[in-house]
């Protein structure tokens, strides 16, 4: 697979993650919603964080603005959750920010680059930007699939992209109707 191709895969998941966050009120984005705490918020920022340290330290391009929730003696999943003084604003804006800086790296360098992930174990840590971007795009998905199942139950919005869903268009009936079919499947194993 080219890195045009490896790119636009990370530029998608980027934007299907903000997505989830659309038409929500502060509340919503920011609000709890299982006994972990993840959030719709809380998971922009914690990708946000960990894409600038992937494709800036890495690559010796360090992000230029500090991240003091994952700075060494920060609190525990500091990046998992925006403060009441980090507004919607900041977090998208600094996931973008990021993105830029991300993008520039991904430009710049062959997939066989080589890099150095700092916090990785010594014998694990010296990559290529190959690995950085698949890697980086697990990433990127797996959080969007937890931001799939908040956004679900806060509102009952699914699907991948506005324009492009890949739930079927069926009715809150149907839904219904097939969730009490799976719950007596699984009742099958009590």
């Amino acid at each position: 697979m080219s890195k045009a191709h490896l790119h636009r895969y990370l530029r998608l998941g980027r934007e299907n993650l903000v997505w989830k966050l659309d038409g929500l009120s502060e509340y919503d984005v920011r609000r709890p919603m299982v006994p972990t705490g993840t959030n719709l918020l809380g998971l922009v920022k914690h990708v946000a964080s960990v894409e600038a340290g992937y494709f800036g330290a890495t690559f010796g391009r360090p992000f230029p603005e500090p991240l003091p929730w994952i700075e060494d003696g920060a609190e525990d999943n500091a990046d998992m959750w925006a403060t009441a003084e980090q507004s919607r604003a900041d977090i998208l804006g600094l996931y973008q920010r990021v993105w830029a800086h991300s993008d520039a790296t991904i430009e710049s360098l062959d997939l066989d680059s080589p890099g150095r992930v700092p916090w990785w174990r010594p014998e694990a840590a010296d990559v290529t930007l190959h690995q950085i971007l698949v890697h980086m795009i697990a990433e990127t998905d797996r959080h969007t699939g937890q931001a799939d199942i908040v956004r679900e139950l806060i509102d009952g919005a699914a699907g991948w992209r506005p324009a492009t869903s890949n739930v079927l268009g069926a009715g809150e009936e149907y839904w219904t109707a097939y969730r009490d079919r799976l719950e007596q499947a699984a009742r099958h194993f009590r």
